[in-house]
């Protein structure tokens, strides 16, 4: 549901294919794994992750077709009360939830109660929309130009509070829109906590009771629910953060609050059956999944690479649909590469887990892919003082670099930060994802530029403080 479901450091207009120029990382090449030797691989990347966090548990899913290779949890779902992770431990999943909205958005366009460029205000009538005309599909495809309310600061003080529709509304509906609508993509928890509003007034219900009715009853997917704290939910794990380096609970949130944006509970078992009814038309049709996995396209026709509540990308030249989750204590990636038919499910009850770098390198071993060995070389304080500061990385976007417990961290505007790993040479890769370099270049004693190598773009960063 929050800012840490969408952790790629470029906007999506950046994104192309690696350039891996100024790597110094080990390429490992291997034949593609499966079996046993792709379990065996998995249960030590496993053990690595929760030694390493800290992280307190993972549960994992890998499908190919019909074969059922791994559904296995390691580590432990609650750690004060030593209950292990299993295939049946039931995580939030955060933003994973905004898939089962669009198919619920989907569903009800099949059945003629909502048109994807309908108005907002066709739905939610009192919405302010500034005079814009703001659509469905505008929402679905985080084009609005809407004020994401899980970035506005006037929500901190209010996260324990179960505020009802219209005191959540009332957050963020007066707020500036960022851009007219369909010019630009900004993910957006806004947008999907609306199509939730639109879900329960066009479907004659609340979004829970019909996402429960329409999507978890028919499909027999008893580990799922929406993640209410007060009902008892049988092998529900609790949440975690990593502070100075040990497991701590963490804080609590009102699950009123992500709504349709990213409230959802599930476990992996669930979630891989998820994924095969949804595509193979047991939930929308193939025309809907069809849009559903179509890039967006901005008003001056550039490609987004997000359909509706999926992102879509490639993982060197493996084409795949995939979404991640982060939300208090939670993160979580549910992956699906067409044309080798494989799901890979990660799921994790600790914040900054990088559940979407277990899934890759997964990815990476069934197809093959060569898979880098990141170094992590310790560097003292003084030497990680050099590269300090706030690099300008283009219109909106800056890179802030800091020094935290010997450790250095870097944070792109309206993103959460991650820890960058020394490769040697002013290199550094953040935690969340192995294929990312930071180039630092340095005058002296401290760092005046560096550069982002991210999904094949290349973009200069000045310091300006």
């Amino acid at each position: 549901m929050n800012r840490r479901a969408n952790r790629a450091w470029l906007p999506k207009t950046y994104l192309a294919v690696l350039i891996a120029a100024a790597t110094p990382s080990i390429l490992l090449a291997q034949e593609p794994l499966w079996g046993g030797a792709l379990v065996s691989k998995i249960d030590s990347l496993a053990a690595t992750t929760l030694s390493q966090g800290p992280v307190a548990a993972l549960s994992i899913g890998v499908k190919r077709g019909d074969q059922l290779l791994l559904v296995k949890g390691y580590g432990e779902a609650d750690v004060e009360n030593a209950v292990p992770a299993t295939a049946e431990t039931v995580y939030r999943i955060g933003s994973i939830t905004k898939q089962f909205t669009a198919a619920a958005i989907m569903q009800l366009v099949e059945g003629g109660k909502i048109g994807l460029e309908d108005s907002i205000t066709d739905h939610l009538m009192d919405y302010p929309t500034q005079g814009h005309k703001v659509t469905i599909r505008h929402l679905l495809t985080h084009t609005s130009g809407i004020k994401s309310y899980t970035e506005l600061e006037a929500l901190r003080p209010k996260m324990t509070l179960d505020l009802t529709d219209e005191e959540l509304l009332a957050v963020f509906k007066d707020e500036p829109f960022d851009f007219a609508p369909g010019e630009r993509f900004l993910y957006n928890n806004s947008a999907f906590y609306m199509l939730g509003m639109v879900v329960g007034e066009a479907g004659g219900t609340t979004y829970r009771e019909y996402i429960d009715a329409h999507l978890f009853g028919p499909l027999g997917l008893t580990g799922s629910s929406y993640c209410d704290e007060r009902p008892i939910i049988p092998g529900r794990a609790e949440g975690y953060e990593v502070v100075e380096g040990q497991l701590m609970n963490d804080a609590y949130l009102s699950m009123n609050q992500p709504g349709a944006a990213g409230a959802l509970c599930s476990t992996i078992l669930d979630l891989l059956s998820w994924s095969s009814a949804l595509r193979g038309g047991r939930v929308v049709s193939t025309a809907s999944y069809g849009q559903m996995t179509t890039s967006a396209t901005l008003s001056d026709g550039s490609s987004t690479g997000y359909g509706f509540g999926l992102g879509l990308g490639s993982l060197e030249g493996n084409p795949h649909v995939s979404h991640g989750g982060g939300i208090n204590g939670f993160n979580t990636w549910l992956a699906y590469y067409p044309e080798s038919d494989l799901d890979v499910v990660v799921l994790s009850n600790t914040t900054g887990a990088h559940p979407s770098h277990i899934a890759e390198t997964i990815g990476k071993w069934v197809h093959g892919i060569e898979v880098p060995v990141v170094l992590d070389e310790r560097l003292t304080v003084g030497q990680l003082g050099a590269y300090v500061g706030v690099y300008d990385l283009g219109p909106g976007l800056e890179l802030t670099v800091s020094v935290r417990e010997e450790q250095l961290f870097a944070g792109p505007t309206g993103q959460d930060e991650s820890r960058l790993r020394a490769q040697g040479n002013h290199v550094f890769i953040p935690t969340f994802d192995d294929a990312v370099r930071v180039v630092f270049a340095v005058n002296g004693d401290r760092a005046a530029s560096l550069v982002l190598h991210q999904a094949g773009q290349e973009v200069q960063g000045i310091r300006v403080r």
